[in-house]
């Protein structure tokens, strides 16, 4: 029994330590490639996006992924066209449970947010 007992602890403790196996290293703004523009909508991806979008999956999030937004022509949960002007009205003004950052972000800040998003 005990023999059993161990391996079972063994196996346990294996697949706890492999869960983490899978997360990445989250790679510097030079690794990624951004320059200042791109690193500057980043961090306030980080500070204001990042809670209700992840950038690369919507795994345990309120709102949808914002992987590829611009890689299409259009945007998948509204369909309207997948650009700089509707996005950025989006972020200024909110869209459905999503409110609005227009008296937070500054016109700039919005401008290098997008710049961000187009990395992604």
């Amino acid at each position: 029994m005990k023999t059993a007992s161990f391996w079972v602890m063994l196996a346990a403790a294996g697949a706890f330590f492999c869960s983490a196996c899978h997360v990445e290293r989250r790679k510097s703004d030079a690794e990624l490639g951004l320059n200042s523009q791109q690193a500057s909508g980043r961090h306030l991806y980080d500070q204001y996006c990042d809670r209700c979008h992840s950038a690369y999956s919507s795994h345990g999030r309120k709102g949808p992924s914002l992987k590829g937004i611009f890689k299409k022509p259009f945007l998948s949960q509204s369909g309207m066209p997948a650009n700089d002007d509707r996005v950025g009205d989006i972020i200024r003004i909110g869209r459905n449970k999503m409110d609005g950052f227009g008296n937070v972000l500054s016109d700039e800040q919005i401008k290098d947010l997008l710049a961000y998003l187009h990395t992604l």
